[in-house]
């Protein structure tokens, strides 16, 4: 391919953009290929159904940035579609507070993302899960088959690894194909829907394809805040996509996120005629109504720069889309516009902090023993 985004491999490269414009266009590619993965692992569903089968049993979906957002936009649905309680602790809150997120009288499943594996904080999340946990398993969700989170659930009798596809082991800084590929691979697991899947390829591929310029355009708008929506599942995403655009533009731009019934809260003094609001809009009828609410009032306030809804900018959605697959194509549309808003402020999207602040796998943490 002679370009990516619409912007020449040659021109990626002078402005160090290249990795991060490859990984967010093939995302779609991995998500087939994500999902052939769990379904052709014969040795996964045998192992999960003895430990789902455990009574009582808790889940938690864990990681940190990045990672934790994965099981921050994934809990609420798991939770409805398999009926049982599913939740979402960071691993930086298992490690700094273990005896407050866990409970030991409780079977758990530990369900780990990172893309490298190598966060300081993931491997000691699992070690003092096990150390508190009187009955602890594990699944480990990791792009890099080399890492510690990978060699530690090889090692384990209680631990499963599950390896996303090999180009998902992003290079750039910003995690993107990364954190959708271990999405796509937990509801594989948990809750299958090819259709619905199906539905996100497609349309996460005619955003990459058609919208890039009504993506830039946006990206080219003078702001100093970004604001992004979304309620339920769709919270999550606006969490990711906020942190998002904050890595890629280096901090320089303030980057907020809120569900829109909390928007009211406190968090929409924010807005002035500097902001964009970016509504990640549920195709849940219930939850639409909030949504349009707040997308109403603050069009008829008429103090932010602009206010967009990403369904309207999607093809038709079908009514029983899945808020939780919806969010797949709207994190695409994030990614794109955070990376040509990086390219518009003169940053580098593949290393936007080159000073060293920021690192593509956390560094400077002390680990201390637990008890």
């Amino acid at each position: 391919m002679n370009e990516y985004l619409s912007i020449s491999t040659e021109s990626l490269k002078e402005n160090n953009a290249f990795w991060t414009a490859k990984e967010i266009t093939q995302q779609p590619e991995c998500w087939s290929i994500t999902r052939d993965l769990v379904r052709n692992n014969d040795e996964l569903a045998p192992w999960l159904e003895s430990v789902l089968a455990k009574e009582n049993l808790r889940i938690i979906l864990t990681g940190a940035g990045t990672s934790a957002y994965v099981g921050e936009a994934l809990a609420p649905h798991l939770t409805k579609a398999c009926n049982r309680l599913v939740e979402a602790v960071s691993t930086t809150d298992i490690v700094s507070s273990p005896d407050q997120y866990l409970i030991s009288s409780i079977p758990t499943l530990l369900v780990s993302y990172g893309r490298s594996g190598d966060s300081p904080e993931s491997v000691a999340a699992i070690k003092l899960a096990d150390q508190v946990l009187d009955d602890c398993y594990h699944l480990v969700i990791t792009c890099n088959e080399d890492g510690s989170l990978a060699r530690y659930a090889n090692e384990s009798e209680k631990a499963f690894s599950v390896l996303m596809p090999s180009q998902s082991l992003d290079q750039s800084f910003a995690m993107t194909s990364s954190f959708t590929s271990m999405y796509v691979a937990t509801l594989a697991i948990f809750a299958a829907d090819d259709k619905q899947l199906a539905f996100a390829i497609d349309a996460a591929q005619h955003v990459i394809e058609t919208l890039c310029p009504t993506i830039q355009d946006i990206s080219q708008l003078n702001n100093t805040k970004q604001i992004f929506l979304g309620s339920a599942a769709l919270s999550g995403m606006a969490k990711e996509a906020s942190l998002k655009y904050l890595e890629l533009t280096a901090g320089k731009i303030g980057c907020f996120c809120e569900s829109s019934l909390g928007f009211r809260h406190g968090p929409k003094s924010n807005v002035d005629e500097k902001s964009i609001i970016i509504m990640l809009d549920s195709n849940d009828e219930y939850i639409s109504h909030y949504d349009n609410d707040m997308v109403n009032e603050l069009t008829a306030n008429a103090i932010a720069m602009k206010v967009v809804t990403l369904k309207g900018l999607l093809p038709e959605v079908p009514d029983d889309l899945s808020d939780v697959w919806l969010g797949l194509p709207y994190i695409v549309i994030c990614q794109i516009l955070s990376f040509y808003k990086s390219l518009s402020l003169n940053f580098t999207p593949d290393n936007p902090c080159p000073t060293g602040e920021v690192n593509r796998v956390v560094q400077g943490v002390n680990l201390y023993p637990f008890g």
